[in-house]
């Protein structure tokens, strides 16, 4: 075998492509990784705010590869480059993606996800359909994903809570601020019943891996404990100890060439380090570049055989792009009118929040009958001391400084404590959300960037504030001040789905049920663009899930050939 040509080459290492190459490597097949970024060692993650939320450590210069991003302004669409707007849709180029850097709250779509269209019909200004699987289709793959990934929580049945065919999750939950008492019966009082939160964090040591030691610091930075369950953690590096995975770092896929009709023959991939350019060979191509970055590589991958990019001879690449809709709010619980817990408990730091609630993920006495809803996420204000002390740094309009600052600071951090929710909802697919490629302009590899148009659905808010405003009475009864919610239709950067959408009918879809693209009997799409809906919850466990069925239906299939 040329030492350029491969079973399968895989373009993107995070959650989906991590997982496929772990799956085919351990079933023997030779394996290209292909990923845009470097490695990080585990011991080479810190909790540098500066490096990791303010500068470009893990992501790229924005004045080199950006998007445009597509906006109404006074009923024009206006695209502009993230460059201006500092908004960064780039989640982490390194080997295992974003996935190094979640929050691990893990949850599973429920059946009625699968079915939307069945359950509630047609929702005017809205694509919603059917996916071409059932849960009961994608159950065992939940399953082994918790297994592999290192899941840790415990099951309580909820009306709400998707059917399970183990009795409880691989590892205990990780430990608890004392705050969840008095989160547990506020919510209890008003008739809410709150369910541990799932995570892919590590309660007890592995063999090749630690258990948390709760730093409190899980979303936007790496883990040097090896206890989240990246997709480096989780796959990457047991696929490279098989000896069958070539991990190519630095490796920036610029187009996939055909050679023939139905087949890609090679990537053309430049070098992000030296620039110089080449091709990597194989048999199979599996796509997992991140939602809107892979209908952009397919689009740029246009040729005389594919005029509208691969794919795409139903004229859906890069339609019904989706986010994650909801908002967010908080409230202070001071040290005065704490009720039920010590002030000394409530201020120990690293310990979890580990609440979610589900009661309201279908809301059936609401709006004109039974509609769609959506989950909520508890946890405490995000550590970052930057963006805690800039929230007392104004006063009257102007800024304060020296003593003054001070004194507020020292009030803020010492006297009381932000507990945050986090509300997610269906972002409903729409023909204003989409991904295109500009006309105009560039990345610094000479390649058309990516042109998000971001409109949401009307639906998406209502859900959204409904929700907000029952987590408000939560803060409430807990006894929280200063409580606010803030539901917004802006784009979620780091939950982004659909572009992509797979279906029995290849006139409406791109992908076939095992994301095998209609058109190329050799291309796969794997990532969350293979999305119809996005459901109400985080991406990450559906992503896992399906790119690991994939990945057994390319063994059966492969093996075969």
């Amino acid at each position: 075998m040329n030492a350029k040509h491969y079973d399968v080459v895989i373009i993107g290492s995070g959650a989906s492509g991590g997982s496929v190459a772990y799956m085919l490597s351990k079933a023997g097949f030779k394996v290209a990784l292909l990923e845009k970024g470097r490695l990080i060692r585990r011991d080479e993650f810190s909790k540098d705010e500066l490096a990791y939320c303010r500068r470009d450590l893990v992501t790229p210069n924005l004045f080199e590869e950006y998007h445009v991003i597509e906006e109404k302004v006074d009923g024009k669409w206006v695209g502009t480059p993230t460059y201006e707007s500092g908004w960064s849709f780039w989640n982490g180029n390194i080997v295992g993606g974003s996935s190094n850097f979640m929050s691990g709250m893990f949850h599973r779509l429920h059946p009625d996800d699968f079915r939307l269209k069945s359950r509630y019909g047609e929702i005017k200004g809205a694509n919603v359909v059917d996916w071409p699987i059932s849960y009961e289709e994608l159950e065992p793959y939940y399953t082994l994903a918790e297994k592999l990934v290192g899941i840790s929580g415990h099951y309580i049945p909820h009306p709400y809570e998707p059917p399970r065919s183990t009795p409880d999750f691989p590892q205990p939950p990780t430990r608890e601020n004392a705050v969840v008492k008095l989160l547990d019966k506020s919510c209890q009082k008003l008739g809410v019943t709150p369910l541990v939160t799932p995570r892919a964090v590590l309660s007890q040591d592995t063999p090749d891996r630690h258990a948390c030691y709760y730093s409190n610091f899980c979303g936007s930075y790496g883990c040097s404990s090896g206890a989240k369950g990246s997709a480096r953690e989780a796959f990457v590096k047991p696929a490279l100890a098989t000896g069958n995975l070539t991990l190519m770092t630095n490796s920036h896929v610029k187009r996939l060439h055909t050679r023939q009709k139905d087949r890609v023959a090679y990537a053309e991939v430049v070098d992000t380090v030296t620039g110089e350019e080449r091709k990597v060979y194989g048999d199979t191509f599996v796509v997992a570049a991140q939602a809107h970055e892979s209908a952009r590589l397919l689009l740029n991958s246009a040729n005389k055989d594919h005029p509208d990019g691969l794919g795409n001879s139903s004229g859906e690449l890069g339609k019904n792009l989706l986010f994650s809709g909801g908002g967010s709010g908080q409230g202070i619980l001071s040290k005065k009118r704490l009720k039920e817990i010590r002030f000394e408990e409530l201020m120990q730091t690293g310990l979890f929040v580990n609440r979610s609630i589900l009661d309201w993920y279908f809301v059936d006495d609401w709006w004109d009958g039974k509609f769609k809803g959506g989950s909520v996420e508890w946890m405490f204000e995000h550590q970052n001391i930057i963006s805690r002390a800039r929230k007392d740094n104004v006063r009257e309009g102007r800024y304060i400084w020296g003593k003054e600052l001070g004194e507020r600071l020292v009030k803020r951090f010492s006297e009381g404590k932000s507990i945050r929710f986090e509300i997610f909802n269906d972002w409903l697919p729409n023909d204003n959300c989409f991904v295109s490629v500009d006309p105009k302009h560039k990345d610094k590899y000479g390649m058309p960037v990516g042109r998000l148009r971001v409109e949401g659905h009307p639906q998406d808010l209502k859900v959204g504030r409904y929700i907000a405003k029952k987590c408000e009475a939560i803060l409430e009864e807990m006894g929280a001040e200063e409580i606010y919610s803030s539901v917004s239709a802006a784009p979620s950067q780091n939950l982004v789905a659909g572009g992509c959408r797979f279906g029995d009918d290849p006139k409406r879809s791109v992908l076939d049920r095992y994301c095998r693209a209609h058109d190329l009997a050799n291309l796969y799409v794997v990532d969350a663009s293979f999305m119809p809906t996005g459901g109400s919850v985080a991406y990450s466990w559906t992503i896992y899930a399906n790119a690991l069925r994939v990945a057994d239906h390319l063994i059966k299939r492969l093996g075969k050939g």
